[in-house]
C-alpha cells in the first residue's frame, strides 16, 4: 500500500452502529462542517441534518449516541422540537443544545425535553464534549448580577409557551392573548442562531 493510499481517510459505514455516532443538527453549513471535522478527528462518526425532517430521516437509518442541536434553525423548526424527537427516539442519547441567544426558559425546556446540557455560542469541541460527559449540575457556577430586560422576559415567556403547546403557533398566541400574526412577526424578528 502506497503512502497516499495509507493517508486516505476511509469513511465509516453509516449504516453500522458505532459506539460514538454524532448527529449535528445545524443549519449554518460552515459551522456544521467545521464541527463535524473536529469531532471526526476525535474518533466520532458524524451525520448532519439542518431541519427536523432531516433529523427524522437520519434516525430511520442511523443510531446516534450523541447529538448537538442548534436552538433556532433557518427552516423555522425549533431545536427544542428536535431535542424532544431525539430523546423520544433514544432516551440514552447525549444531547447538547447550542444557541447564540441563551435564555433561562429555553435552557430549562431543553433539559426537560431530554438535553444533557445547554451551551451558549461560541462553544468549541472541548466545551461540547465536556457537556456530553456531564451527569449532574454544578453548584459552583458563578452567579451573575445582570438584570433581565422586558424584551428578554417576553421572549422567554413566548418560548416557554411554545414548548408547552408543542410548538403550535395558534395555540401559543391564544394562551399569550395575542393575535397569531403578531406572534408570527415576533418569532420572525427573533430568528436566532
Amino acid at each position: 500500500m502506497g503512502v497516499t493510499a495509507a493517508r486516505r481517510r476511509v469513511p465509516l459505514p453509516m449504516d453500522e452502529t458505532t459506539d460514538r455516532l454524532l448527529l449535528i443538527v445545524e443549519d449554518d453549513e460552515a459551522f456544521a462542517r467545521t464541527l463535524a471535522r473536529s469531532f471526526e478527528r476525535r474518533g466520532y462518526a458524524v451525520v448532519r441534518a439542518a431541519q427536523l425532517a432531516e433529523v427524522q430521516q437520519r434516525l430511520a437509518t442511523h443510531a446516534p449516541t450523541h447529538a448537538v442541536v442548534d436552538l433556532k434553525l433557518a427552516s423555522g423548526d425549533s431545536g427544542l422540537a428536535c431535542v424532544q424527537h431525539l430523546h423520544a427516539h433514544d432516551p440514552a442519547m447525549n444531547i447538547v443544545v447550542l444557541t447564540g441567544y441563551a435564555s433561562i426558559a429555553t435552557a430549562v425546556e431543553a433539559i426537560k425535553l431530554g438535553a444533557r446540557h445547554y451551551l451558549a455560542k461560541p462553544a468549541n469541541t472541548d466545551d461540547i464534549e465536556a457537556a456530553f460527559e456531564r451527569t449532574e449540575g454544578d453548584a459552583g457556577v458563578d452567579l451573575t448580577a445582570r438584570t433581565t430586560s422586558i424584551k428578554t422576559l417576553e421572549w422567554e415567556r413566548i418560548h416557554e409557551t411554545l414548548a408547552e403547546t408543542n410548538f403550535n403557533i395558534s395555540e401559543t398566541a391564544r394562551r399569550l392573548g395575542m393575535h397569531r400574526r403578531t406572534l408570527a412577526r415576533k418569532l420572525e424578528k427573533q430568528r436566532v442562531k
